[in-house]
Parts: structure tokens; C-alpha cells; sequence
């Protein structure tokens, strides 16, 4: 039987990305259960893919930040801009922090794919079960069993079942006796207690906040929906909550108080959010709209919620509806150098699988893509 000196399982950002990154004289192939490559890249920022972002650190991940800062510093996110450039791939930067691919994700895609011609696909094939005999790897799948002396596992996270996505990462993991920590939604929206209820009111509506949680502060716009809040600045936060009270600044670059003090306006006029989301607070806290300068000092201490409102989600919207997997394998299962296993050698880990998340904004991709090269580069050498 065939033995490959390298295979890869998941064919999404990390799996290609490594691959395209391997000698050519290698006997390399890539399997994933679906009919093509990239699926989640594709759809990815409204199929414009956030490739990364203009501010990257360690802060913006969520995890063990000796491996991070070594993949980091390995293939940074100017060796990753660097990498498309050379390869003529055009990125747009949106609010001055987010890389987009100018035209779509197919680029990106696309180049990956070329980078990667000498490496065998074996497409529409499910991994069942791995096994490691006398040094070599035995990969059985739907089509038949596979051998190969090295194995990287790409596998991603469980969101986004319906592109084939699974925890088959953490099953191999674990039938090697490697611990892992369990898939959970992240970058997801926050479902509410019926005390927030009123947010639901006004679905559709967003601003611009600071949300605190845990050690954190996450500065972008939240959007009402119709199952709890959501938006880039939700999204990113639901990354660090897993209970209790998170809280939210609907003023970050204003102190209510002074906003309002000896003003004859409105406090729904002086007050510069939404309307809608003025009155709906104003109710929830019981004050009347009235001028400023006849406001109560009871009256005048139950706005400071305005700059923060604590309170706790009931949870989250679930895998559905979330863009990434948190947990994963347990970092110090990892060699920081190359994220080969400590326990089994020529076992590799990379990108979603990981226990590393990042936060909304290209961070993801950047740990794919600096994950994947890591892990290329130690097994080129």
C-alpha cells in the first residue's frame, strides 16, 4: 500500500495553507469530507473573507499566548499581507482595521489551491478512525484506509455543520489518550433574561459601545436582534463569557452626568444614541423624559447605567449561528515550536482545532495561516 510522507485532514485556511507550504518532493495528500476545498473560507465576511487585521496581539486571542506569540512572530500578519502581495492578491482595509480580499475569497482560495498542485486531494472522504502502527499513521475513511508517516490534523471546529464541519479532531485527540477540551460556540451572539427583555424591542437597531467582560473591553458596534444581542462587539466578547455578569457602556466617549448637567433639553435630545434606545432605557430604568435641569438626584443615579449596564446573559445562540469553535486541544498537549504532540510523534495540530481563538476581525485566519506555517516549516526541516 501507498505510504505518503504527509497527511493532512481538513482541507479549510490551516490544512491548505500548510500544504502549500511543503516540499514538492513529498508524497503529500489533503482529505476532507466535502466535494471541495475551503468551503467556510469561501462564504467567510460576506465572501470577502477578513483575512486578518491591521492591529494583531496576543491580547486579541483567547488562549495559551507562548504558542501564540511564537506562531506570531513565525509568520507575523506583515509576512502573511507580504505572502498575498508577492502573489498579487488585492485587500481592501475597512474602518482602517479590517484586511478584506478586494474581489472575493476565491482568490485567496485559488492561490492556495496553485501553491498547492503537487499535493494529492482525496475529497468527498470521511475520517472515521486513526491508528498509529510500528511509526506509521492508518487512516481509515469512508473510502478505504490511508497510510502516512507524518499526520496533521486541520480538522477546524463545529460550527458550520452544514459545510461538513465536526469535532473529528478531538475524537483522533482522544483515541491517542490526548486530553482535549470540549467544542463551544464563540464569536455568537448572547441570548437575554427576561429583565432585557426590552432589547428585543429594538431589533434591527445598533450602536457603537464598550463591553466589558471578565479582564476585557471590546470597542465596536452591537446590533438588537430579535433572539438577544449581537454585532462585532457581542461577537468578539461572547469569546471570554461563560457566566455571569458582562457590562456595557452605551456612552464610551461620553459621561452622562456631565452630558447632562444644567441642560433645559430633553433628556431624549441631549442624550446622542438612538432614540428608541433612549426611551427603551429610560423605561427599563423607570425615569421620565423630561428636561435635564428637573431630573431627581434618585433620578439623575439611575442614568449612570447608561455608561454601564451589568447584567447577565442567559447564553448563546448556539453552533447555528456561530462563526467559530472555542476549545479544543489543550495547549500543553502542543510543542510550542511546531504544535507537533508531545505524547505522539509526527501528530500535528493546527488552526481551529487548536484550543486558540481569536477574536471577530481576521484573527482566525491569521492563527490558521500562522499555525499552518509553523507546522510546515518543522516538517520541511
Amino acid at each position: 500500500m501507498k505510504i505518503y510522507d504527509v497527511l493532512i485532514i481538513g482541507g479549510g485556511a490551516s490544512g491548505l495553507m500548510c500544504a502549500s507550504h511543503l516540499k514538492k518532493q513529498l508524497c503529500i495528500g489533503i482529505i476532507d469530507n466535502n466535494e471541495k476545498f475551503a468551503k467556510k473560507l469561501k462564504i467567510s465576511g460576506g465572501g470577502k473573507c477578513n483575512i486578518t487585521n491591521k492591529f494583531v496581539d496576543v491580547k486579541n486571542f483567547d488562549g495559551d499566548e507562548e504558542i501564540i506569540l511564537n506562531a506570531l512572530s513565525e509568520f507575523s500578519r506583515d509576512d502573511l499581507l507580504d505572502f498575498l502581495k508577492q502573489n498579487s492578491i488585492a485587500l481592501e482595509l475597512r474602518k482602517n482595521r479590517y484586511y478584506f480580499c478586494k474581489r472575493n475569497s476565491d482568490d485567496i482560495i485559488n492561490l492556495l489551491k496553485k501553491k498547492s498542485s503537487h499535493v494529492e486531494n482525496i475529497l468527498n472522504t470521511t475520517v472515521l478512525e486513526v491508528k498509529k502502527v510500528n511509526d506509521i499513521f492508518e487512516i481509515k475513511t469512508s473510502r478505504g484506509s490511508l497510510k502516512s508517516k507524518k499526520l496533521v490534523i486541520a480538522s477546524g471546529g463545529k460550527s458550520f455543520k452544514n459545510l461538513g464541519a465536526s469535532d473529528i479532531g478531538l475524537s483522533i485527540a482522544k483515541s491517542f489518550d490526548i486530553k482535549v477540551k470540549e467544542f463551544q460556540p464563540a464569536l455568537v451572539g448572547l441570548t437575554l433574561q427576561p429583565a432585557q427583555a426590552w432589547m428585543k424591542s429594538l431589533s434591527g437597531l445598533s450602536c457603537y459601545v464598550n463591553i466589558k467582560v471578565e479582564d476585557r473591553v471590546i470597542k465596536e458596534e452591537m446590533l438588537f436582534a430579535h433572539k438577544g444581542i449581537s454585532g462585532p462587539a457581542i461577537l468578539s466578547a461572547s469569546l471570554y463569557w461563560e457566566k455571569g455578569n458582562i457590562s456595557i457602556d452605551f456612552l464610551p466617549n461620553e459621561n452622562i452626568f456631565k452630558l447632562i448637567k444644567d441642560s433645559k433639553k430633553l433628556l431624549s435630545s441631549i442624550i446622542p444614541l438612538p432614540k428608541r434606545l433612549v426611551r427603551a432605557i429610560l423605561k427599563t430604568i423607570d425615569v421620565e423624559d423630561i428636561e435635564c435641569k428637573k431630573l431627581t438626584s434618585h433620578a439623575k443615579k439611575s442614568l449612570e447605567v447608561i455608561n454601564n449596564y451589568k447584567f447577565a446573559p442567559a447564553g448563546n445562540f448556539g453552533f447555528t449561528k456561530a462563526e467559530v469553535s472555542r476549545g479544543g486541544i489543550f495547549t500543553k498537549e502542543l510543542k510550542i515550536s511546531n504544535l507537533e504532540s508531545k505524547s505522539i510523534k509526527n501528530l500535528h495540530f493546527i488552526g481551529e482545532v487548536v484550543d486558540i481563538t481569536g477574536e471577530l476581525g481576521g484573527y482566525n485566519f491569521q492563527w490558521a495561516f500562522s499555525s499552518a506555517i509553523i507546522c510546515a516549516r518543522e516538517i520541511n526541516n
